[in-house]
C-alpha cells in the first residue's frame, strides 16, 4: 500500500467520522412524549401527553417532549433543529411547533421554538423557563418536576399567560459564560462545516441563546402513517438551551 493510498484511506476515514457526527442518529417519534432516558414514571408521562393533546387541540400548537440518552456528541443546538426538521413539528404554513429537549448524560436542555412562534415565545422567555423553572428542580436531582414544570411554564407561554421570574445571581453568572463559550463553540464548528449552515431553504440562524443563548433551524416532513405525527412545520432560530 502506497503512502498515497494510506493518506486517502485517513481521510477517507475522517470525512465518514464527521459525516457521522454531523449526522446524529433521531429516536422515532413516537408520541408527544418521547421519554429514551426514562424520566417520567408511566403515569407521569401518560398525563403529560393528555396535557399536550388538550393543549394542541385548544390553541393548534404542537409541543413535543423528548428525553435523550445522548448527543453522541453533538451541540444540543444542533441536535435540535435538526430534530425539529426531522420529525416536522408542527403545522405546515403556521410553523407552530415546540421541542423541549432533556439530554440528562451531557447535563443539557433545550427549547426549540419553530419558526412561526418566535414572537409568541420568544429567547428571552424560553431561556426564563429553563433557568428559573426547569432546572432548579433538575439541579435538585427531580427530573420529572423540572419536566413537567417546564412543560406547564411553556404552554403558558404560548398562551400569553406566563410570568417571568428573575434569575438567581450566579445563573446569570454563569449564563454569560456558557453564551461565551457556546459562540466560540459554534464559530468553530461553522468554520469546519466550510461555512455554511448545511440544509436548504431558509436555513438556520447562526447564533446561540444559551440560558440564554441562541441556535435552532427549519424543518420539514409530514404526518406518519396512523398514530401522531408532525405536520411540516419549520423551525427560523427561536430558542433557549441551559446546563445543569
Amino acid at each position: 500500500m502506497t503512502k498515497l493510498t494510506r493518506l486517502g484511506l485517513l481521510l477517507l476515514g475522517a470525512l465518514l467520522s464527521f459525516s457521522l457526527l454531523a449526522a446524529p442518529q433521531f429516536p422515532a417519534l413516537s408520541g408527544r412524549v418521547v421519554d429514551e432516558a426514562h424520566l417520567l414514571s408511566p403515569e407521569q408521562a401518560n398525563r403529560l401527553t393528555g396535557e399536550l393533546a388538550a393543549f394542541e387541540q385548544k390553541s393548534g400548537v404542537q409541543l413535543v417532549v423528548v428525553s435523550l440518552t445522548s448527543l453522541d456528541g453533538n451541540t444540543i443546538e444542533e441536535f435540535g433543529y435538526q430534530l425539529g426538521r426531522h420529525w416536522g413539528i408542527g403545522q405546515k404554513g403556521k410553523n407552530n411547533g415546540v421541542l423541549l429537549i432533556i439530554s440528562p448524560e451531557d447535563r443539557k436542555v433545550r427549547i426549540e421554538v419553530g419558526y412561526g412562534l418566535e414572537g409568541v415565545l420568544p429567547d428571552a422567555i424560553a431561556a426564563n423557563i429553563i433557568q428559573t423553572r426547569i432546572l432548579p428542580e433538575f439541579r435538585r436531582g427531580d427530573m420529572a418536576a423540572g419536566i413537567l414544570g417546564g412543560s406547564q411554564a411553556i404552554m403558558q407561554a404560548l398562551a400569553g399567560e406566563y410570568q417571568a421570574k428573575a434569575p438567581p445571581k450566579k445563573d446569570k453568572v454563569n449564563g454569560l459564560l456558557i453564551f461565551i463559550i457556546m459562540v466560540i463553540a459554534m464559530i468553530v464548528l461553522h468554520n469546519l462545516r466550510g461555512g455554511g449552515w448545511g440544509g436548504g431553504g431558509r436555513g438556520r440562524r447562526s447564533t446561540i441563546y444559551t440560558a440564554g443563548g441562541f441556535g435552532a433551524g427549519r424543518s420539514g416532513g409530514g404526518f406518519g402513517g396512523g398514530g401522531f405525527g408532525g405536520g411540516g412545520g419549520s423551525f427560523g432560530g427561536g430558542g433557549a438551551s441551559g446546563g445543569w
